[in-house]
């Protein structure tokens, strides 16, 4: 089943999963989806990724979650995702305007001539690009 907008779909799923606090949540997967998973990875909002190949050779985005605190008190490392460049309205930014989310607890993921990079590389790449979502 295709999906109008596939990075709404990630954040929906990945949101879904931690609210019932499973350890993994599948997908299928994207090259732009892979590049959001592993800025999540490097930013230690989860804690692995992986692609998988099915029988029928479509390939299925792994990730691992990331939960601090004992069993009992568990919480997710991730406490919103937002997406803001929608597929009505895309939302573009200058080097200038990029925001910071959270007064910096929080990563703004862009993409941007350079890849998919996070709002502070692109402020040191001195590049803009479109606001994919917001992660805190």
């Amino acid at each position: 089943m295709t999906t109008s907008d596939p990075i709404a779909d990630m954040l929906a799923r990945l949101r879904n999963a931690l609210m019932v606090r499973h350890a993994t949540v599948s997908m299928p997967s994207s090259k732009i989806k892979v590049a959001i998973a592993k800025i999540l990875k490097e930013e230690g909002y989860i804690s692995d990724y992986r692609v998988t190949s099915d029988e029928k050779s479509f390939q299925t985005l792994v990730m691992n979650l990331k939960y601090v605190g004992d069993t009992k008190h568990q919480r997710a490392v991730i406490t919103e995702m937002k997406r803001v460049s929608k597929p009505g309205r895309r939302i573009y930014t200058s080097v200038q305007d990029i925001p910071w989310v959270r007064s910096g607890m929080g990563i703004a993921v862009l993409s941007t001539p350079k890849g998919v990079i996070t709002g502070q590389q692109a402020r040191r790449l001195n590049v803009g690009g479109e606001v994919l979502c917001y992660v805190w």
